[in-house]
C-alpha cells in the first residue's frame, strides 16, 4: 500500500494548509524540466496531494488505505494533467481534479493563469540587539532604538512620484496591470498571468517621479522606534515591533522590528527567572546578638534583616517578595541571602578567656 503521506513528508495529521505547503515545495524540487528533477517522483508527489487535499479521498485512504467509487488513486502511466480543461494534448472528463495554479505557482514562482496579484513591495524584517541593566529589567523602561535602513521618502511621502501631477496608463500592460508569458515545459507550451513588472500591477506608472527617492519611495537612512521594555523582562527575550523595519518600496508596507534584549549580569545579584541571589557579609556579633542588618534590593528599596537563633548559616534565608518583577504576570519573586561569617583576624587573651567561660551557654 501506498504511504501518501510519507510522499509529501507530512504526518496524518497534517492539516490541510501543510499538505498543501509540503506538496508545492516537492513539485518545484522534482519537476522533470528543472534541473535534478524527477519525472517518476513529480508523479507520486502529485499523486499523493491529489488523494490528500480531497475530503472524502482522503477520508477514504485514511480508514480503508485506498479510495474507491470511481476514485482510486490512479496507476501505471497516469498523466498528472488528464482532465484538465483548456489545454490542448490532454484527456478531458477524466475524473481527476487537478489544481493547475498550486503546480504553476510553486514551479514559476507567480500565478499560473486568472488575475494577476499586485506586487506587494513590503520591506524586509530588522533585527537589532540592546543591552540593558538587571535595574533596567527591574523597573521598565521605553527607549529609542535607532539603526541603519530604508525609511519612507519624506518628500513623496512614500509613493515614489509628485501625486500632484497624476499617472498616466502603463504603455507595458496596457494599463492591465497584468503581462502574459508563455512557457515552453516539459508537458507542453503554457502561458502563466503575472503582474506587470513596470507598474507593479495597478496598471498606471506616474508622470512625474520623486528625484530625491529614485521613483522608491524610500532612502537609506537613520531610523528611530521607541521601543517598550515592561518590567522583569528576562535575557534573551524578543520584543516584535510591527512595522518596525524597513520601509516597503513604492508605499508597500513596511517589514517588522525584532529587539532582543540583552540583560547584563550584576555584581551584586545572580538570577533565576524571577528570584534573586546574593551574599551578605556578617560578623559573629551580627549573628550572636541577631542584629538588625541593613539590605538594599535591586530596586533601590532599603530593608533589614536578623539571623534568627537557631538558624544553620548553611543555609539560604528567603526574602519575599525581594526579587524581580514576574515578566507578564505581577508580583515579585524572591531574595535568598547566603551568609558568609567572616571572622576576626587576631582574638585577644581577655576575649578568649571570655569565650571560654561562656563556651557552654554559647554551644547550647
Amino acid at each position: 500500500m501506498k504511504d501518501y503521506y510519507k510522499t509529501l513528508g507530512v504526518p496524518k495529521g497534517a492539516s490541510e494548509e501543510d499538505i498543501k505547503k509540503a506538496y508545492r515545495k516537492l513539485a518545484h524540487q522534482y519537476h522533470p524540466d528543472k534541473p535534478g528533477g524527477d519525472e517518476a517522483k513529480f508523479k507520486e508527489i502529485n499523486e499523493a496531494y491529489q488523494i490528500l487535499s480531497n475530503k472524502e479521498k482522503r477520508a477514504q485512504y485514511d480508514q480503508f488505505g485506498q479510495v474507491f467509487e470511481g476514485g482510486a488513486a490512479p496507476q501505471g502511466g497516469w498523466n498528472p494533467f488528464e482532465g484538465a480543461q483548456g489545454f490542448g494534448g490532454f484527456g478531458a472528463n477524466a475524473g481527476f481534479d487537478v489544481d493547475l495554479g498550486d503546480i504553476f505557482e510553486g514551479i514559476f514562482g507567480g500565478p499560473f493563469g486568472g488575475a494577476a496579484r499586485k506586487v506587494d513591495r513590503k520591506g524586509a524584517d530588522v533585527e537589532v540587539a540592546i543591552q540593558i541593566t538587571l535595574e533596567d529589567a527591574f523597573r521598565g523602561l521605553r527607549r529609542d532604538i535607532s539603526f541603519k535602513t530604508f525609511v519612507e521618502c519624506q518628500i513623496c511621502k512614500g509613493l515614489g512620484y509628485d501625486k500632484s501631477k497624476g499617472t498616466k496608463k502603463c504603455t507595458t500592460c496596457g494599463g492591465k496591470g497584468q503581462v502574459r508569458v508563455e512557457r515552453r515545459t516539459f508537458f507542453g507550451n503554457f502561458a502563466q498571468v503575472r503582474a506587470c513588472s513596470v507598474c507593479d500591477g495597478k496598471g498606471e506608472v506616474p508622470n512625474a517621479p520623486c528625484s530625491t527617492c529614485k521613483g522608491e519611495g524610500r532612502i537609506y537612512s537613520t531610523k528611530a522606534v521607541p521601543v517598550t521594555i515592561a518590567p522583569g523582562i528576562e535575557d534573551g527575550h524578543v520584543i516584535k515591533v510591527s512595522g518596525g523595519g524597513e520601509a516597503g518600496a513604492k508605499g508597500g508596507p513596511s517589514g517588522d522590528l525584532y529587539v532582543i534584549v540583552k540583560v547584563s549580569s550584576d555584581a551584586r545579584f545572580e538570577r533565576k527567572g524571577s528570584d534573586l541571589y546574593t551574599v551578605k557579609d556578617v560578623s559573629l556579633r551580627d549573628v550572636l546578638l541577631q542584629k538588625e542588618m541593613p539590605m538594599t534590593d535591586v530596586g533601590g528599596e532599603r530593608f533589614t534583616v536578623s539571623i534568627p537563633a537557631g538558624f544553620s548559616l548553611k543555609e539560604k534565608m528567603k526574602i519575599s517578595r525581594r526579587g524581580m518583577p514576574k515578566f507578564g504576570f505581577g508580583g515579585r519573586g524572591d531574595l535568598y541571602l547566603t551568609f558568609n561569617l567572616k571572622t576576626p583576624k587576631s582574638i585577644s587573651s581577655k576575649v578568649k578567656k571570655l569565650i571560654e567561660e561562656l563556651g557552654d551557654e554559647l554551644e547550647g
